[in-house]
């Protein structure tokens, strides 16, 4: 039985018809369709209805027209909100995994907006008339800059992995040290690559140290290639060793056999300036004469998520007649964005049009102007319940690459006496667009190194809002 109070609370709910006269439900049905807002306000008035049956308190006071146009108002724009959003990255880690690894250049969007919204030549030929291969479209480029026979591209560096194993290797063994059976991202792990691929894994040396005579030995009739992993997301120090790369390209020619190297991070330039020196160099394994070399086009390369496999024509038009091959192709977005990051290589620009690598290439004196620029812009507008502090620390590039290296920064820490660095935190990511900070030492901490100048204004109007 529900008593007086609640029955009157009940009725004092407006109609639908009287909520949709009202203007922001109005302008919400000229932008999206009748049926859309109609049903939204059915399932709040819903809830309302529920909740005061339950007796719970009215969740709109008094149930008035406009504290609930502004209720259905939020709940729409929520409603319609992209999953997938734009967010200011203040963590100072340049490939954040979840954050989407590498932005893309200008160039790239640009492209992207171009090709995404007409039709493209993604298989055709303008000179001939006739079809084409999709491969055309970058082939040509990553030759050039590789100085390879043939490239093609896959949808990451994992299935790269898999379709060399699969075409050159399936039913035969694989000889890789077990110091490169590496986990990538997402519980990934190498050894569980090769045995899906339908190649057999033979493991040879320690963990710590591994010599060519293990390869050597391991070597057998049943024998299809031999697999050298760059562990990308760790280092391994103290008493190790592992073949060099001449020494391994010697056993192979001299047994006959293919040598893959899969360098993961798609490193396409000497970035040992900014203290990046243990990447391997896709052209330097190429030119010392690896077969097929494999890596990740949305890490140190730069590009959208896409993987790479160049080397020597035969192994490549093998791999293109798999099967598999159509389940990895990727799609025209990634042709368009990838060929566009390119042209930054073939133009010698990368480091300044790639975001990864400009953000890399900061140093320490640029990132102390933006961040003396920044606090004394927010001393305009902070009140005394927060200051932000300067203090010393390091960038990191992530996303399973470099993990030895930091880059000196400086980071603004966020203090609060009323506010935790946990509060502070998520209300920082609870804002629009997202600020995703770190948190260390019960600090909140903001590294402009991966903030775009231009999210600089949002990222204080962000810090105003969180008080």
């Amino acid at each position: 039985m529900i008593d007086s109070t609640r029955l009157e609370s009940l009725r004092k709910i407006p109609a639908v018809n009287q909520l949709l006269a009202l203007p922001l439900l109005s302008s919400w049905v000229e932008r999206t369709s009748r049926g859309f807002v109609v049903a939204q306000i059915q399932t709040v008035l819903e809830e309302i209805r529920n909740t005061i049956r339950a007796g719970g308190e009215n969740p709109v006071t008094g149930t008035s027209s406009g504290s609930l146009e502004h209720l259905l108002d939020q709940r729409l724009r929520d409603r319609l909100r992209p999953a997938l959003r734009v967010l200011i990255n203040a963590t100072g880690v340049l490939l954040h995994t979840n954050l989407g690894r590498a932005p893309l250049s200008e160039a790239s969007q640009e492209s992207l907006s171009a090709v995404s919204s007409q039709y493209t030549n993604l298989e055709y030929d303008l000179l001939s008339g006739g079809r084409s291969h999709r491969d055309n479209l970058v082939e040509p480029q990553l030759k050039e800059i590789l100085g390879c026979e043939a490239a093609t591209v896959v949808n990451n560096n994992a299935a790269a992995v898999f379709l060399i194993l699969n075409t050159l290797a399936a039913g035969k063994e694989v000889i890789v040290s077990r110091g490169e059976l590496v986990e990538i991202g997402g519980s990934f792990r190498i050894p569980d690559i090769l045995e899906r691929s339908g190649a057999i894994l033979r493991e040879v040396g320690t963990t710590n140290k591994t010599r060519v005579q293990d390869y050597l030995a391991a070597i057998n009739a049943d024998t299809a290639l031999i697999l050298r992993v760059h562990p990308s997301n760790y280092r391994l120090h103290g008493f190790t060793h592992r073949p060099d790369l001449k020494e391994l390209l010697e056993l192979a020619r001299d047994r006959r056999l293919p040598l893959v190297e899969d360098i993961g991070s798609g490193c396409l330039l000497d970035l040992k300036p900014f203290g990046i020196s243990d990447e391997p160099i896709a052209q330097e394994s190429l030119a010392a004469g690896v077969d097929l070399v494999s890596f990740s086009c949305d890490k140190l390369l730069g590009g959208p998520q896409a993987g790479v496999i160049a080397g020597a024509s035969r192994w490549i038009e093998r791999l293109r007649k798999n099967p598999l091959m159509r389940t990895y192709r990727v799609e025209k977005l990634i042709y368009s964005s990838l060929e566009a990051t390119l042209a930054s290589y073939r133009t010698g620009r990368a480091l300044k049009e790639i975001p990864v690598l400009r953000m890399m290439s900061i140093t320490h004196a640029e990132i102390q102007a933006r961040v003396r620029a920044f606090v004394q812009e927010a001393g305009k507008r902070l009140t005394g319940e927060i200051r932000l502090d300067l203090i010393d620390g390091c960038s990191v590039v992530g996303g399973g690459s470099c993990p030895d290296v930091s880059l000196p920064t400086t980071l603004i820490a966020l203090v609060s006496e009323k506010r935790s660095a946990a509060t502070l935190e998520s209300r920082l990511r609870a804002q629009d667009p997202p600020v995703i900070v770190r948190v260390e030492q019960d600090r909140a901490l903001i590294d402009l190194r991966t903030v775009f100048p231009f999210q600089e204004a949002a990222l204080l109007d962000a810090i105003c809002s969180v008080l």
